[in-house]
């Protein structure tokens, strides 16, 4: 359902910049937005960036760690959508002279979300989930309580999604407010530590969620950077993470493997 919607904004997208590069009609405050082609590739992927941001909001009463995951995941995308961007300011004649700016600033973007999906496949690999209690009462409790999280989380998603599209209305500029969920997620981050610590004091388990904390952060201080000092901080946030799942592996390798799970 999502692919057919996907599809279907971008091939209407691609039809009014149709009518308006041939004057067939006018398109108000959205005329120089549609005027050029490529613009519709910047609405597929936001639209796309949305419901990734759902999905995290999706996945964090399962584990902590795959959130973290998921918000890397969206980063690089995010960059992605910053480099199809840079490619939506290119003039139709393609002169060396007038977009090398540009080509400069797609290959910044490309790398920087190559190197985070790379990062994050080692990540991945490497992650052991661990219960953050043996104690299987207060396991659930801990995931009771990321599931009422999560909820809080998706009603301020529809919330700052409902103002974006007002001002789209109003003003014809969509704000991409991905920042200021990424704030949102700082605070939710921070409630998760602090309800932690009601069902364990574990030095290890309470420094890895600690980190991943600071690891929204600077992804939220990547998302309001200058240019391309963004892509450095959003990679360095990332190795960030692989380092602490190293270091936290390491720390915890005599646990015994029949305390390791998916929770």
């Amino acid at each position: 359902m999502i692919s057919t919607v996907l599809v279907s904004v971008f091939l209407v997208c691609i039809l009014f910049s149709v009518i308006t590069i041939m004057d067939w009609a006018h398109l108000g405050q959205f005329d120089k937005k549609f005027t050029n082609p490529f613009f519709a590739i910047e609405v597929a992927f936001t639209l796309l960036l949305i419901t990734e941001l759902f999905s995290l909001i999706i996945v964090l009463p399962k584990s902590v760690a795959k959130s973290v995951g998921k918000q890397f995941e969206l980063l690089s995308l995010i960059f992605l959508r910053n480099g199809f961007k840079e490619f939506s300011h290119i003039a139709n004649d393609f002169l060396w002279v007038d977009i090398k700016d540009e080509v400069i600033g797609m290959l910044i973007y490309a790398g920087g979300a190559l190197s985070i999906f790379a990062i994050m496949g080692y990540v991945y690999k490497a992650q052991k989930h661990i219960k953050l209690t043996d104690i299987e009462k207060d396991q659930t409790k801990f995931v009771s309580m990321k599931r009422l999280l999560a909820i809080i989380l998706l009603g301020s998603f529809l919330l700052i999604g409902i103002a974006d599209i007002y001002a789209l209305v109003v003003d014809g500029h969509y704000n991409h407010s991905f920042h200021l969920f990424y704030t949102v997620l700082i605070f939710s981050d921070i409630l998760i530590v602090l309800i932690a610590l009601r069902y364990t004091l574990n030095y290890y388990k309470i420094f890895r969620y600690s980190a991943f904390v600071l690891a929204t952060i600077l992804i939220r201080i990547s998302l309001s950077a200058e240019e391309h000092y963004n892509v450095a901080i959003g990679v360095a946030a990332a190795f960030f993470v692989l380092l602490l799942t190293v270091v936290y592996n390491y720390a915890l390798r005599d646990l015994p493997e029949r305390k390791l799970n998916d929770h």
